[in-house]
């Protein structure tokens, strides 16, 4: 493995119309009330928050990818196409979970033509080891929390601020790896 490096930690998750239930504030006697249709419409995203090996100085990157529907391996394909374009055609040592599209025969396929990609599996039921799994969660507490719209695109556009404030804060990106889930 070559040392200089991106290590670049990738992982999906899914927002949906049904709210993400959180606990807020209210004034006494008025216990807010969520109203939304109980619709099932989902949108998936993908997040590869990647660190370099070597210098630290070049900062922590976040690539960021929503579509409708769910991830197949067509789909992670074209998202791997979008993170070799954001690394500029670096040497990217991707670290990702078990899903059967991961592994699956057209994207080991895919992969074996790739020269900038080398891939890594974590292990079994243990999402505490990646740090996208924290942004999820930040993402999820914040901007998608008590969300209750009637529209994807509504929900899609709060995923996305939530994202730009994870991007922009200089320091939130660099505590993932070293935070206990």
């Amino acid at each position: 493995m070559n040392t200089r490096a991106w290590i670049v930690f990738l992982d999906e998750s899914g927002v949906s119309l049904l709210p993400q239930i959180r606990r807020t504030y209210a004034p006494r006697g008025r216990t807010p009330l969520l109203r939304h249709r109980l619709n099932w419409k989902r949108a998936s995203m993908a997040a590869a928050l990647g660190y370099h090996s070597t210098d630290p100085d070049r900062g922590p990157r976040l690539c960021f990818h929503l579509k409708p529907g769910s991830y197949d391996t067509a789909a992670l394909i074209d998202v791997l196409e979008q993170v070799k374009a954001f690394y500029g055609g670096e040497r990217v040592v991707l670290v990702w979970d078990g899903l059967s599209a991961h592994w699956s025969r057209a994207m080991r396929a895919w992969v074996a033509e790739q020269d900038w990609l080398t891939l890594e599996r974590l292990p079994a039921y243990a999402p505490e080891l990646n740090p996208v799994e924290l942004l999820w969660s930040s993402l999820k507490k914040r901007e998608l929390a008590n969300l209750a719209d009637d529209h994807l695109a509504d929900v899609a556009d709060a995923t996305e601020q939530g994202i730009h404030r994870i991007n922009h804060n200089q320091h939130l990106p660099w505590s993932y790896p070293s935070t206990p889930a």
